[in-house]
């Protein structure tokens, strides 16, 4: 076992694929160059040094990475041109390579809809199994004092699509674990990292620590399968990215109350594992939802609806959910408090749930 950051275990994760499978390779904004970050928030940096990068360093004596022909470069650093990079995967993936790529701000997905939307995420239907399209799209999310076109959680759009599958890894053992599954799988995966939770060099205000234990052998993380964070008999409470913390957080507070919280981690979206929080519901008969998604139609309303259809005896109360408030997030910081699900809202919802 290692310690990692959610920023060193996605790396892992990526080289370690890329060794396995030469068809895996890195596109991206910034993806590593001299002097820069490794993307937006240090992923994949230093990659270029074992895997070649295809742009030259600033005194044109070589490469970013190992010095190879541009054309054998497994780290693709890019114009900021989002568009670019989705065609780019597509058609990779459709002839059988196996893109990772990386945006700066999950925002720049909305640049990119027709290719994943209409392209991606059809192609193996339309051609009848017989094109796939194995990519990967790394967005991180989540409100940082970045304002309204940088602080988006956009996980709902993707959910409703049919062909894409839509993860959330929130811890650095998932992170590794699922990053490795998204890499073998054969359709396309949306990755929502949330930009709070990355730990790694770069420092944020108001950044968690996530570092935790990572084997350091191979292993993944099988998708459509939630974890249990905490266990409880009052209240169940499925909360994804950020928002699990801030529950868990709550859940102790809670505890001193004599309010017993039993905690999900939903880890992917699509495939969603709905037999974890029904049977959940079983002992605690009361849900509580929370996500850093708008409230209106966010990918919570399709849990309540689910449960509301075919589980509906298991409920002793009204299902109780907690979002973003329907408005671009503020550039403000208290503004922004305002917007996104804090510790102490949660706190007071789970406990006027669990009284009723």
């Amino acid at each position: 076992m290692a310690v990692m950051s959610i920023a060193d275990a996605l790396k892992s994760a990526i080289a370690e694929e890329m060794r396995r499978d030469p068809t895996v390779f890195c596109i991206g904004e910034d993806e590593d160059i001299p002097g820069g970050m490794g993307g937006a928030f240090t992923v994949t940096k230093g990659l270029a040094d074992e895997f070649g990068a295809n742009v030259r360093s600033a005194d044109d004596k070589g490469f970013g990475g190992t010095p190879v022909p541009i054309g054998e470069a497994r780290v693709i650093n890019t114009p900021i041109a989002e568009i670019m990079i989705s065609g780019v995967c597509v058609g990779a993936a459709m002839a059988g390579m196996r893109p990772v790529a990386d945006l700066q701000y999950g925002d720049f997905l909305f640049c990119m809809m027709d290719q994943l939307v209409n392209q991606a995420a059809k192609m193996r239907y339309m051609s009848n199994g017989q094109v796939s399209v194995p990519m990967v799209m790394r967005a991180p999310c989540g409100a940082t004092n970045r304002g309204a076109q940088h602080a988006q959680s956009l996980e709902s759009y993707f959910t409703h699509v049919p062909g894409l599958k839509v993860i959330c890894p929130s811890t650095a053992y998932d992170a590794k674990g699922m990053m490795k599954q998204a890499i073998r799988d054969n359709n396309p995966v949306l990755v929502f990292e949330h930009k709070l939770l990355y730990g790694g060099s770069r420092k944020e205000a108001g950044q968690l620590s996530s570092a935790g234990e990572v084997p350091e052998g191979d292993y993944t993380v099988p998708f459509g399968k939630a974890a249990i964070r905490r266990e409880g008999k009052d209240v169940t409470i499925v909360a994804n990215l950020l928002m699990w913390y801030r529950t868990m957080e709550a859940a102790e507070e809670l505890e001193k109350e004599g309010i017993s919280c039993e905690i999900i981690d939903p880890r992917s979206l699509v495939p969603f594992d709905y037999d974890t929080v029904l049977a959940s519901l079983e002992k605690t008969g009361k849900l509580m939802i929370v996500h850093e998604d708008h409230y209106n139609c966010g990918w919570g309303a399709q849990l309540g609806s689910y449960v509301a259809e075919n589980a509906i005896t298991l409920l002793d109360a009204p299902i109780v959910r907690l979002g973003a408030t329907d408005t671009p997030t503020p550039f403000s910081p208290p503004l922004e408090q305002f917007v996104i699900p804090s510790t102490q809202r949660i706190i007071e919802g789970a406990r006027k749930l669990a009284r009723l």
